[in-house]
């Protein structure tokens, strides 16, 4: 049957409505349905590279932070000294701008004082000893006053033990220190501990110390095996001395300003999650530090191991004399930590 004009008019009109009518019921579903929820995404920020025990320990963090919270919060990790050098990045955390960091205890002790007592040399038995302390009363006194800094303490990282190095000649004594010009963290502790020695201490940003020893700026530095390794600075520093000076606990801070718009519980989350991260790092470390010391040695450097360290631990006492009332008070009680 043929349809007339009107007909035809009539029946595509009612087709436009139809379709119309199906869309709007579609649009008017999708309204109803729930939007998804954006992750709430973190920065921390790492000197390391990626391949570093401590870089692997901050992805290991953050892989159970996004697991534990069902991925509602996302903390992504940028390595390599991406978002700026150690000092320049805990003001950043101190404000919020970036929301954690992993460092040294070093630079942090600029920030607050009493964290100079965990880099005073020879201060630990042992390692187990250091790992007693962070992990009991004591270290969460440590994180605790942190806060007035507008700083939250996540987590310890295994530092190793800090040995010299340099580009000048073996170091078998203190008296084989003075002179050289021994680049230090950015804290007035690590300069009176290398000053004691007789050696030039001179603070450094720490992605600056290959260029200072190739050039002669420096003559050395200290660090760990990794450290010392990763780098390359046993390239240009060949005389590395197994002294073991400190134990420099690496920690991972948070900004107050961005973690108290967490709820409390999802801070708990990442507290545990970082006290969780431990010891996958630790295993890390302890097989990263084998393979360092192993690469070094293969690279030509000439190892002085320290049996009798009297002579080195007698040079300190100066340094312990000058700490405040509460730095001596809180090394008298790590000490009775057994």
């Amino acid at each position: 049957m043929k349809l007339s004009k009107f007909a035809l008019a009539a029946l595509a009109t009612l087709t436009l409505a139809t379709f119309a009518f199906a869309e709007g019921q579609k649009d008017a579903g999708s309204a109803a349905a729930p939007a998804a929820v954006k992750p709430i995404v973190l920065r921390l920020a790492e000197t390391h590279p990626v391949d570093y025990p401590t870089t692997k320990g901050d992805m290991k963090f953050a892989e159970l932070v996004k697991e534990r919270t069902g991925g509602r919060i996302v903390i992504e990790v940028y390595p390599g000294s991406q978002l700026g050098q150690e000092k320049a990045v805990i003001e950043q955390v101190q404000f919020g701008a970036i929301d954690f960091t992993r460092v040294s205890v070093s630079p942090l002790a600029a920030f607050v004082k009493l964290f100079d007592t965990l880099q005073l040399p020879y201060l630990y038995r042992s390692e187990d000893h250091m790992w007693k302390v962070l992990l009991g009363p004591i270290g969460k006194e440590l994180f605790a006053s942190l806060e007035p800094a507008n700083f939250i303490g996540i987590g310890w990282f295994e530092p190793g033990a800090r040995n010299f190095y340099n580009s000048k000649r073996p170091v078998s004594k203190p008296e084989d220190l003075a002179g050289l010009k021994i680049r230090v963290q950015e804290s007035e502790l690590m300069v009176g501990l290398v000053s004691a020695f007789g050696a030039v201490a001179t603070p450094m940003p720490y992605g600056e110390v290959y260029s200072g020893l190739q050039t002669g700026v420096i003559d050395g530095a200290e660090n760990n095996w990794p450290s010392y390794e990763s780098t390359s600075h046993f390239e240009v520093a060949k005389y590395y001395t197994l002294d073991e000076h400190t134990r420099v606990p690496e920690i991972i801070i948070g900004s107050k300003i961005s973690l108290q718009k967490l709820s409390a519980e999802d801070q708990a989350i990442i507290k545990q999650a970082a006290l969780d991260a431990i010891p996958y790092q630790r295993q890390l470390w302890a097989e990263r530090e084998k393979a360092s010391e192993a690469k070094v040695r293969a690279g030509g450097s000439i190892i002085t191991k320290i049996d009798d360290k009297a002579p080195w631990q007698a040079r300190m006492q100066v340094l312990y004399a000058k700490q405040s009332n509460e730095i001596q008070a809180l090394i008298k009680r790590i000490n009775e930590v057994k």
